[in-house]
């Protein structure tokens, strides 16, 4: 049977995590900014090939076929190859279209990508968009929710707007019932799994039956106790003691880094 806490504790993966277990969403791009953003690109990147391609007949005329056909073919793959995954690499996921539009490559797990993620997709992304003259990469992005084309697929990524409102939701206060005993309670790290089940939990409270409240609840309370002493008063609804938890930790977490960036201060304004 299945822990009924574990449905909470998945994440999707448009979703970053903040210092108080909250889920972020990350909205995919749409369908059309993509395919601005790539038209961009593409017209950038031939406008360089023709132009290097130019030179370089110029400069090797008179020298011999091979040599010739050599630095075409490094040139081509400088240009389509070398150049975008240097560029996504160095700029956490941007290209010459994306930062005109707005957007930015991440994984699928919404963290920064790396150069293997910006190599596969350069790879992947010159045979479906070049030879293949874009159509696996305009039917893929179209039949994806998040608009991901092959080399998106492959590199295990997605691209998102960058530039978006983000709204928090106020802060949650103490239980009045549990402001003393918080205030006195050891109460320890907890696991990011289990922070982010019981804070999902809290916010879907008006969402589910009151019987997987219930259950949920007691399960989450349980697995939470090794890490609370003591113990809640006896009789504390199971939700009303996650919440005192979460808000007590993100207090104290406040309160640490609040001391800890005054501490800085002080020690780099006497230098």
């Amino acid at each position: 049977m299945t822990n009924p806490s574990l449905e909470y504790a998945a994440l999707t993966s448009d979703d970053l995590v903040t210092g108080e277990a909250v889920a972020l969403d990350l909205p995919a791009a749409s369908f059309g900014s993509r395919i601005a953003s790539g038209l961009i690109d593409i017209i950038v990147t031939v406008i360089s090939a023709f132009v290097v391609i130019t030179i370089l007949g110029s400069i090797s005329a008179g020298s011999s076929e091979a040599l010739v056909y050599a630095s075409m073919v490094a040139a081509l793959i400088v240009i389509f190859l070398v150049i975008p995954t240097t560029v996504e690499t160095v700029t956490r996921g941007r290209s010459l279209g994306k930062l005109a539009l707005g957007l930015r490559t991440v994984r699928d797990d919404a963290g920064p990508i790396s150069f293997q993620h910006a190599f596969i997709r350069a790879l992947v992304g010159f045979v479906e968009i070049y030879p293949l003259t874009g159509v696996p990469a305009f039917f893929s992005a179209l039949l994806s929710d998040r608009g991901k084309r092959l080399g998106d697929h492959a590199a295990g990524t997605y691209v998102i707007r960058d530039r978006f409102a983000l709204q928090l939701p106020p802060p949650v206060p103490m239980p009045y019932a549990l402001q003393d005993w918080a205030r006195n309670a050891d109460i320890t790290a907890l696991p990011t799994p289990l922070a982010l089940a019981t804070r999902q939990y809290l916010s879907r409270l008006g969402e589910i039956t009151p019987q997987a409240r219930t259950s949920l609840g007691l399960s989450l309370a349980e697995q939470m106790r090794p890490y609370v002493a003591p113990a809640p008063p006896a009789g504390t609804p199971p939700e009303v003691f996650l919440t005192a938890v979460l808000v007590a930790r993100r207090d104290r977490d406040l309160v640490r880094l609040q001391r800890e960036a005054a501490l800085r201060h002080r020690l780099f304004s006497r230098r």
